[in-house]
This record gives structure tokens, sequence and C-alpha cells, in this order.
């Protein structure tokens, strides 16, 4: 989905795949349309621009790659809900976008780098509305809304771990595992 022109009502949608919920037809239709050979010159810059947004909804839930099956970065809290304020997105996106390359819309990447590759200050009274015509359109038409007690939104530093961090913890607990049954030992039978 083309993030709208200023002025609109819902917010720009990123990896709301159908392969991620139990439904079809879901705003950015199927992700294995959406991967791509390679990404965009930028892609790193435009990964950590998606990794800095403002968690708006954190949902407690591990959920693995729907493309290799396997877990990855974004596998804890997978589909809770980060902003920029102009765009609203999964947690796992970035994994996508890095991992698979998936297209990201011509719309996004134009905000993105007008910023400089950096998260902007969210005004709330300017989101809020946004927000609210937004969530219905992701499914979540009934949850609690998003509100702030904060006049202004300003992006702070997360700690996230890279793809390559991820990936050599993931083969160095691989490597350590001990080799056998990982079922109890059983008892001997009695004659």
């Amino acid at each position: 989905m083309e993030r709208l022109v200023e002025g609109d009502a819902v917010l720009g949608l990123l990896g709301f795949y159908d392969e991620l919920d139990n439904r079809t037809g879901r705003p950015n239709g199927s992700i294995r349309d959406a991967v791509q050979p390679v990404g965009e010159p930028d892609e790193a810059e435009l990964v950590a621009y998606l990794d800095a947004g403002r968690v708006l909804i954190d949902v407690m839930e591990a959920g693995r790659d729907v493309i290799t099956g396997s877990s990855h970065r974004h596998s804890s809290g997978c589909s809770s809900l980060v902003t920029d304020g102009t765009w609203l997105w999964r947690r796992d996106f970035p994994h996508y976008v890095e991992t698979h390359h998936v297209s990201v819309p011509g719309a996004f990447i134009e905000h993105v780098r007008s910023l400089n590759h950096q998260a902007p200050t969210i005004t709330v009274a300017q989101f809020a509305p946004h927000y609210d015509e937004t969530m219905p359109l992701v499914g979540w038409a009934s949850a609690v809304p998003w509100r702030s007690t904060a006049t202004t939104l300003v992006p702070e530093p997360r700690a996230v771990t890279r793809k390559t961090q991820f990936d050599a913890a993931t083969l160095a607990q691989e490597r350590n595992r001990p080799h056998g049954s990982w079922g109890r030992p059983r008892k001997p039978r009695k004659t």
C-alpha cells in the first residue's frame, strides 16, 4: 500500500502480509510477491530507520520467518506495532527487508531519505487521529486506543540486535548444544 497524500486519515502500512496473520487480504498482500533478489542501495539505512521506530503496541509473542521457518532477531514480539508518525509497520518488517529484500514503497523510501534516515519527533495531536483511523485496517479495531500524555514523542535509542550478531549467537548456541536425546532418562523396567 503506497502512503496516501499528506492530510489523509490513515498511516501508510508496511509489512502487513497475508502470511503473517490468520486472514487473507491483508493490506500488503502476499510476502512472497514482495521478495526481490536485491534490495535498495541504502537498505541497511532503511532497516536501521525501521528498527528505530516508536513502538506503539508491544505484543508478547514469538514468531518465525514465514518464508524459511527459522527464528530471527525480531521473532520476539514480531507483530508489535511500530511507527514514525507517518507510516505504521510490524516489528518484524525490518527482518524481511534485510533478509529477503522485500519491496518497500517508493513513497516510504523518499520519506526516509528526506529525513536523512533519522526517525522524526512525533507530534501526538497530529498523529492520534491517523492512528485511530488506521487500526481497523490492520485488525486492531477492538484494541484499547493508544494515547500518550506527552505532546511529542522523541525517538529514543533502542538496543536492537543486528542480523549478523543474532546469526552468530544462534550458531554459537547450536555448536554448544550437547548431542543426543533431550528427553528424560527412562527408569529401568521391573521384571
